[in-house]
């Protein structure tokens, strides 16, 4: 199953906030991502049909190892874009709006080429 943005979104969503709780449940990625509880019953539903949440008897949410493979780099690609952005004088905020636009597009390429740029390497 190939995961649109929103997937991705909803994944890197779980795994910020299991990094602050150990429990994590669909209303606190509702309260965090400001959609509805209706959205988001439904992308978790998706999601544990497609192998990358599991949830238990009461109601928490845990990434499988293929969700948390999508999450981590997801996230990885937000910060490090984030980061890049800030650090050419584009506003924080900005940034932040750009790289969570940005992530779910750019190929592997291009991201590994801004990060070794960014860790001062060479691009080739």
């Amino acid at each position: 199953m190939h995961l649109q943005e929103s997937g991705e979104m909803y994944l890197e969503t779980i795994l910020i906030l299991s990094q602050k709780s150990r429990s994590v449940r669909s209303i606190d990625v509702s309260e965090y991502m400001k959609f509805s509880k209706p959205s988001v019953s439904r992308a978790i539903g998706l999601l544990k049909q497609g192998g990358y949440v599991v949830t238990d008897p009461e109601g928490f949410l845990t990434l499988t190892e293929a969700g948390r493979e999508v999450a981590v780099k997801i996230y990885e690609r937000h910060k490090l874009l984030t980061e890049f952005l800030t650090r050419l004088g584009v506003n924080p905020e900005t940034a932040a709006a750009d790289a969570c636009k940005m992530e779910h597009d750019i190929s592997d390429e291009s991201f590994e080429a801004i990060k070794r740029h960014a860790a001062g390497g060479t691009d080739q």
